[in-house]
């Protein structure tokens, strides 16, 4: 898909969304309520329909702001949905769970999230207090994520969920706990529940740091479009709609999208992606199924050396290897079944998913290959089903204590082709590894919740894990590696020694844990204020190919031997702990503070870039958080959240000391490699502090406006401290206008402010070619030198550069395939006086 393609397709929307649509007229909509109800039949349209009649209170959540949303009655609509502008038409989504467990789980519907500009979808998920979102390669690639003074990698310990179906991936090619949310359409969000820790029994793999369970809407009063352009070659057109069907409702959606950026090698970012889903009934009474397709390929602008942007020798666009890129399909099938009575109330689940992964990177430059350079190749693909299924009882102790019981099964099962190789060119010339891993688990959950008064609810319950699997390594001995490399000045074609490990690290595993979860919930005075304690314990599943290997795949030892490696777990623990607050003592203002503490029995992590384990310490994590949502005004709100966390490994890292030793001998401590390699006891990349804070104004229709500041301190990328990433702040900004019709008009901006920091960054040893240790360790320059020093490498920061001042323009409404009701948009009513005394 062309870029030239992508404008002419991008302008012909646009102007026939202009010249012929439809909507009904909007008006501006009243306060929040929720209700008891009774029901009413009627006939409508030929067909009969029962709906709620409410007797309204007032509920308290938080609204999006920039379009307010209102609780009614709707023909075929669930009655107690939140109805929201931010699409442009009226979308219903589900109103907030009445009684949450801790004072740090957030729920938010899909208006909310769609309300703040996002510049990419995984950053839709920063609606989530302390939750920071980034990309250090192509717009295919899996985000990285921080929360909780996690550096969570790709999603190592934060557990998410579309539509009751796994994001993390287990085993997987690129990290453990790999989280790919690109396919996420936004738009189609009903809800999003967002759980700090790991507190929930129905929350195992992945939890530590929190759980985020993504729901799509189910149906849509009306049609909706928008069509997207901008710098950089961005385009973007979107869609969804509904149709009754077979007693149900059938809800479509899909886009299609392009992006270059501002690299000097364009990201030729190509996306298509689709939703199709049949329901019936509600979310918690009622059935549905849902297939979805998505695929996306790209090129990548990587990390790259500090150093290099610093003498000139690379533009901060540049790459140093201009065929880094990949390419991601997913397909999935899923099934939820659900009834809800006054005594009981069930729900299964069911879903079936195919996913393909190619990367291509080059981390560390010419630090391992001196001529060919360090490209690799990490491939997945695998086939993932499972099933959940939960019942619970309602019922009263003690006479007259409200309680629920309920039990609940998990099952998943991965079957996965996974492997690393070595590439010039994204052409690959060895198999580092190439392995068949079938990896399955269940899971046997409880958990009862009992309201003792007026003021004091608890929540008990615990959850037991038991894993299983086998790892049948495929490599072939001609595949596997030669050492020396055939690039490196030793090498002897004559005598090559290949480094064969694939027999030898197969093998089977399992693994069981049990997990106690407890919470109070406190309301001493009044209905405005509550506090919490959580306990639970938490883990995160580790690469199954640790757990069988015996030996290194990219090491030898000094004698041409094979070089040992230490046994892995499958299951690290963790326990966590918090109490905090919620109050809406102040009119107008919601806050909450959380002091949390989190232990990790080990840092367990399998490198997927090297093929190795690595066994960490045990690190402790203890912070406070502090939210609050401001609304003076029907058309003003703020927002101001801030996470600080102290985060710190435990013991002493024995053979990082090793290391450091052997860095300062005489022949090597002129370069420097042991800045940053002393042992110490910082949690590389755990953020300290993330804070944001947000301006929106507007109403249901008219102008509306939002700002929001996403600021990230300075972080330690090494151990002892040496090597910080600079501050990250940045401002997006989105300004528009809304019809009562339904139409929208809006401009995004990124960056705004024009912030030249790093949107990711590291600190480790690589080499370029003008590095003048890489010369000396590689005979050009004699200068003396050690093995270990060359095997370091130069050391110092890699980033990502966050990406420049960038604008998008949506322009969006109601569809509908009938022209006879199409009503465009008044393109005068903008530039009318607006009267503010009416």
């Amino acid at each position: 898909m062309s870029s030239k393609w992508n404008k002419k397709t991008s302008v012909s929307a646009l102007l026939a969304a202009i010249l012929a649509s439809e909507a009904s007229a909007q008006t501006a909509l009243p306060t929040i309520t929720i209700s008891h109800t009774h029901a009413i039949t009627h006939s409508h349209g030929g067909k009969r329909h029962t709906h709620a009649v409410y007797h309204t209170h007032i509920v308290p959540v938080r609204p999006s702001i920039s379009s307010p949303v209102v609780v009614e009655a709707n023909d075929g609509f669930d009655s107690s949905a939140q109805q929201d502008t931010a699409l442009g038409p009226k979308i219903n989504y589900p109103a907030p769970p009445k009684d949450m467990p801790s004072s740090s789980e957030r729920f938010f519907t899909g208006g909310q999230v769609n309300t703040i500009p996002a510049f990419r979808p995984g950053e839709a998920l920063e609606i989530v207090p302390g939750l920071a979102v980034t990309q250090h390669s192509g717009e295919g690639k899996a985000n990285q994520y921080y929360l909780r003074g996690f550096d969570l990698d790709h999603g190592t310990d934060l557990a998410l969920y579309l539509d009751s179906m796994p994001l993390n991936m287990r085993t997987h090619g690129h990290g453990q706990g790999y989280s790919d949310a690109n396919f996420v359409i936004p738009e189609m969000l009903a809800y999003v529940d967002a759980r700090k820790g790991p507190y929930n029994v129905e929350d195992g793999d992945f939890s530590n740091a929190g759980t985020i369970r993504m729901q799509y809407l189910r149906k849509v009063p009306q049609g909706v479009f928008s069509t997207t352009g901008g710098i950089f070659n961005y385009g973007r057109i979107f869609g969804m709609k509904s149709w009754e069907y077979a007693g149900g409702d059938i809800l479509g959606g899909g886009e299609i999208s392009t992006y270059d950026g501002p690299w000097q090698v364009p990201n030729a970012a190509r996306k298509i992606n689709a939703v199709l889903r049949w329901s019936r009934g509600e979310e918690n009474d009622g059935m549905s199924i849902t297939g979805m397709a998505y695929a996306n390929r790209w090129n990548s602008t990587d990390q790259v050396p500090v150093r290099a942007f610093d003498s000139g020798i690379l533009s901060r666009w540049g790459t140093t290897n201009p065929t880094d890129g990949g390419n991601t399909t997913r397909f999935s099938l899923s099934g939820r079944w659900a009834q809800d009575t006054a005594n009981y109330w069930s729900r299964v689940e069911g879903f079936a998913i195919h996913s393909t992964l190619n990367l291509f990177n080059d981390f560390t430059y010419f630090l391992s290959h001196p001529v060919i350079g360090d490209q690799f190749h990490q491939f997945d693909r695998r086939t993932i089903v499972g099933g959940n299924a939960y019942h619970a009882l309602k019922f009263n102790i003690l006479g007259d204590k409200e309680s629920e019981l309920r039990f609940g099964f998990q099952s998943r099962y991965d079957d996965i082709r996974v492997g690393l190789q070595d590439t010039i060119r994204r052409l690959p010339y060895d198999t580092v590894r190439n392995d068949h891993v079938a990896e399955g688990s269940i899971a046997l959950l409880t958990d009862v919740k009992t309201k003792w008064s007026p003021w004091l609810r608890t929540v008990v319950g615990a959850r037991w894990d038991y894993y299983w699997g086998s790892n049948h390594g495929l490599q072939a001995y001609w595949d596997s590696p030669l050492f020396p490399a055939i690039d490196a000045p030793n090498f002897d074609p004559s005598n090559p020694f290949r480094i064969w490990t694939g027999p030898i690290n197969s093998g089977t595993y399992n693994a069981q844990l049990i997990s106690p979860k407890a919470s109070v919930i406190i309301n001493p005075w009044d209905d405005k204020t509550d506090f919490y304690l959580n306990f639970g314990r938490g883990f995160h599943s580790n690469d199954f190919r640790a757990t069988t290997q015996r030996v290194a795949v990219s090491e030898v030892s000094d004698n041409l031997g094979y070089v040992s490696v230490p046994h892995n777990g499958l299951l690290s623990p963790s326990t966590g702990a918090e109490i905090g607050v919620k109050t809406r003592a102040i009119d107008k203002l919601e806050s909450a503070a959380t002091l949390f503490f989190i232990r990790t029995a080990q840092e367990n992590i399998f490198e997927g870039d090297s093929g190795n384990t690595v066994i960490a310490r045990g690190a402790d994590r203890i912070g406070v958080e502090f939210t609050n949502h401001y609304r003076p005004l029907s058309w003003l709100a703020f927002e101001g959240d801030v996470t600080a966390t102290h985060a710190r490994f435990r013991g002493f890292d024995k053979d990082q000391a090793d290391l450091y030793a052997q860095l300062l001998q005489p022949d090597g401590f002129q370069w420097g490699a042991w800045l940053g390699n002393a042992p110490g006891n910082f949690l590389v990349n755990a953020t300290p502090i993330i804070a944001t804070g947000v301006i929106e104004l507007g109403e249901a229709t008219g102008y509306f406006a939002n700002f929001k500041y996403r600021y990230i301190a300075p972080r330690a990328l090494t151990e002892d401290g040496f090597f910080k990433s600079p501050a990250i702040g940045t401002v997006n900004a989105r300004v528009g206008y809304r019809w009562k019709e339904g139409w929208k008009l809006q401009l995004d901006v990124f960056n705004m402010f024009n912030s030249r920091s790093q949107a990711i960054a590291y600190a480790y040893g690589s080499f370029l070619p003008t590095d003048p240790l890489f010369q000396a360790c590689n005979g050009a320059l004699a200068i003396p030198t050690n093995a270990a020093v060359c095997g370091v490498g130069q050391m110092g920061v890699v980033g990502h550069p966050i990406e420049r001042p960038s604008w998008r323009v949506t322009f969006g409404g109601p569809l509908d395939f009938d022209p006879r009701s199409v009503k465009g948009p008044d393109l005068t009513e903008p530039f009318q006086l607006v009267k503010f005394w009416n």
